[in-house]
């Protein structure tokens, strides 16, 4: 002890995990940070690590960052944690599969497990709760022209929020034009750039699902731009009940998802 005192000694953390095969850290995947979407999610993961003995290491970006091309090694694993959370697309089907093979534990996070794996994954009701803002949207206010923005590529999310949306139109007897459907990636600038599309090629429509919340706010601004008067010219939904929603001019009608605990 007087030695440890003198010399300032403390443990070496990386020696001790990797004698006793444990990291006492979790491990997450996320695409990004920058997005409104992220926070709650972090507030939930956060506050259910807190509860353990267990530190949180995040990963923003795995597959686009530089220098990551997949064939390096994975940025979380068994080498730096005992278990990972991934979020939606950050790892490849590929990845997961050897990571299960491997014993390596995970939990997916907006995604389901690809067919055969039993993996744990926590995941809204997208299908449901699209349709309903849809039918809201034909029943409520008459309208007959909604327009549907996508996610992004691949997004299992995006996917299940069509299926709502087309279930919807079905309902009613109102056929899918495939002409209302576009591109807003879950962004702001998504969400622009897709309305202006619209408006650019003269498609008519008096109501817009737009995906999330964020593409909701590119989707306002382009309409402003153009005249076009929210909600009396043209409805617009979102999806997430972020918290910036209420404050916006005028305030979006959106989907509430709850995010923060899907974290937890």
């Amino acid at each position: 002890r007087s030695a440890i005192e003198k010399l300032s000694y403390t443990p070496h953390a990386a020696a001790r995990n990797l004698a006793v095969r444990r990291t006492t850290t979790i491990g997450l995947l996320l695409p990004e940070l920058s997005s409104s979407f992220f926070t709650p999610l972090l507030r939930g993961i956060e506050a259910a690590v807190r509860q353990t003995d267990y530190d949180l290491l995040i990963f923003a970006n795995p597959r686009t960052a530089a220098g990551y091309d997949g064939r390096h090694r994975q940025p979380i694993g068994a080498h730096n944690a005992d278990g990972m959370l991934v979020f939606s697309t950050t790892l490849e089907d590929g990845d997961i599969i050897r990571n299960y093979d491997q014993g390596f534990p995970l939990v997916l996070l907006h995604r389901l497990a690809p067919p055969g794996l039993h993996v744990p994954s926590v995941i809204f009701d997208n299908r449901t709760g699209v349709r309903l803002a849809v039918n809201h949207l034909l029943t409520v206010h008459g309208r007959r022209r909604v327009a549907f923005l996508h996610g992004p590529l691949g997004n299992q999310e995006s996917e299940e929020r069509e299926l709502g949306y087309r279930e919807a139109l079905r309902q009613q007897g109102i056929a899918v034009d495939p002409a209302l459907i576009l591109r807003g990636g879950f962004s702001e600038r998504g969400g622009y750039n897709a309305v202006a599309d619209l408006l650019r090629m003269g498609v008519a429509f008096d109501a817009i699902f737009t995906g999330d919340d964020e593409a909701a706010v590119g989707a306002l601004t382009a309409l402003r731009g153009t005249g076009r008067r929210v909600p009396e010219d043209v409805a617009v939904i979102g999806f997430d009940d972020l918290p910036f929603a209420q404050h916006l001019n005028p305030a979006l009608t959106t989907v509430r998802a709850p995010i923060e605990q899907a974290g937890f």
